[in-house]
């Protein structure tokens, strides 16, 4: 019986001891790649935000100027807390900003864009950062699918009015892949989405 419960007190400690050095293994590694990870994610939305802003528009490090979106704009642009605007300069002016927002109504669920929106309110350019949408079908709005999404650049609130902000089987202005339309009316009700708050916040966003 003695043997037994020793017998059953080794085999918990050497459980015990594995659970250990397991867990230390596994936080050693988190820590050796936490920052490759973060690296990669850093590397990965500069080079979106480089597909939305003209090559050579701006001087500065956009990753280090932006301003963290607040209560109202998280609520109007259907983001998650630490959302930002990404503020592009030359020199001291503020010339662009790269929006960060989501069409919350994807076919597949929510499709997190970023916009890169002019001083005067054109759309500089607009990509897909995440999707779930049907492989062949609805992720034609990813700009590595097809060249949909840049049937936005160069629109604004002034050049193309309000109704006109819809696909054309809702008598809007952009296409759309027959079978596939829940997920490009998204994108194009956020876009719109966007410019308007950019529109109502102007000073605030720009300065001056």
């Amino acid at each position: 019986m003695k043997t037994m419960v020793q017998n059953g007190v080794r085999g918990a400690l050497t459980l015990f001891v594995f659970a250990l050095v397991f867990t230390a293994l596994m936080a050693g590694t988190y820590a050796l790649t936490k920052d490759i990870v973060l690296g990669n994610e850093k590397t990965a939305k500069v080079a979106l935000i480089a597909q939305v802003l003209p090559k050579g528009s701006f001087d500065n490090e956009l990753l280090n100027d932006a301003i963290a979106q607040d209560a109202t704009a998280l609520a109007q642009l259907n983001n998650e807390a630490g959302a930002q605007f990404y503020r592009a300069k030359q020199g001291a002016q503020t010339t662009a900003l790269v929006v960060e927002t989501v069409a919350p109504d994807g076919y597949s669920g929510k499709i997190k864009l970023l916009v890169g929106v002019a001083k005067d309110g054109r759309v500089l350019g607009v990509r897909v950062v995440a999707h779930k949408e049907t492989p062949g079908l609805g992720d034609y709005i990813d700009a590595a699918k097809s060249e949909w999404i840049k049937l936005f650049d160069g629109k604004s609130l002034s050049n193309l009015p309000p109704q006109q902000w819809k696909v054309k089987k809702d008598g809007g202005d952009f296409d759309y892949t027959a079978g596939a339309t829940i997920s490009p009316r998204a994108v194009v009700k956020a876009v719109k989405n966007t410019l308007d708050y950019v529109a109502q916040h102007q000073s605030a966003l720009f300065g001056g």
